[in-house]
């Protein structure tokens, strides 16, 4: 079964591989590997009964991830409880660009619509998805307030940022309970030992291998979970087993 691990000081388990959703509702200005179409919703189910039987129960999703919100709420219905549901605020994207917006009305604004389009009333994670902009305007703008209250009023269980880099995460790490970054950072996820890290990208849209970079990944101090994205069974499967059988990667 998949190994979980605390997400800082959360008091949540996360399992130690989460479910990127970026390929469930877009293909626009994305940058893989190699081209790939949505999948159909049988596909979605499909795969949803696999990561949940193997254990890979954090989904990844964002507004910016074009139809990926609704095809989890759609998917996942009647069975809530039994994800983790992680998306994101500040990116909007329309087919063509993105735009972003971290004001504190347009942060209570996206919230409720993405609890609409997952068919939930609370979300486990909901991160600042930044433009690289200084976080202390990001800050001013009010999405930091605005998920504050969010989570004060049982709305959102825990609050934080998806980084572009080094230094906007450092800068970050004080509002946040949670860190998204990237693998290249490992000073950073060791200086976060009290936050959640959850490491995106780790295969570099598919351009690494799995096995090897994953467990790597993994092994990073103050790491509690790798996001992966992928639409496909055999994939998910690998990634999870790779995981899965590393015992050096067992920790509390």
């Amino acid at each position: 079964m998949m190994l979980t691990r605390p997400l800082g000081r959360t008091g949540l388990q996360v399992p130690l591989l989460g479910l990127g959703t970026v390929k469930f509702g877009r293909t626009a200005k994305v940058s893989y590997a190699r081209p790939y179409h949505l999948p159909s919703d049988a596909q979605v189910a499909d795969l949803l009964a696999l990561a949940k039987s193997l254990g890979v129960t954090l989904l990844d999703t964002a507004p910016a991830y074009g139809s990926s919100e609704q095809r989890i709420g759609e998917a996942i219905a009647g069975a809530r409880t039994d994800w983790l549901l992680c998306t994101k605020t500040g990116e909007e994207f329309d087919g063509v660009r993105s735009r972003y917006d971290f004001s504190e009305n347009h942060t209570l604004r996206s919230v409720e619509r993405s609890l609409r389009r997952l068919r939930t009333d609370f979300l486990d994670i909901v991160l600042v998805h930044t433009d690289g902009r200084q976080v202390a305007d990001i800050e001013k703008a009010g999405a930091f307030r605005a998920l504050r209250r969010l989570q004060r009023e049982g709305v959102v269980r825990t609050v934080g940022f998806s980084a572009k880099g080094l230094d906007d995460g450092q800068t970050a790490l004080p509002e946040s309970d949670v860190l998204m970054c990237d693998a290249r950072a490992p000073s950073l996820l060791a200086g976060a030992a009290d936050a959640g890290v959850l490491v995106k990208k780790p295969l570099a849209g598919g351009f690494h291998s799995a096995p090897h970079t994953l467990v790597q990944t993994a092994a990073l101090a103050g790491v509690s979970c790798v996001v992966v994205g992928t639409i496909n069974v055999e994939h998910l499967a690998a990634n999870a087993a790779a995981l899965t059988e590393d015992a050096s990667l067992a920790r509390g």
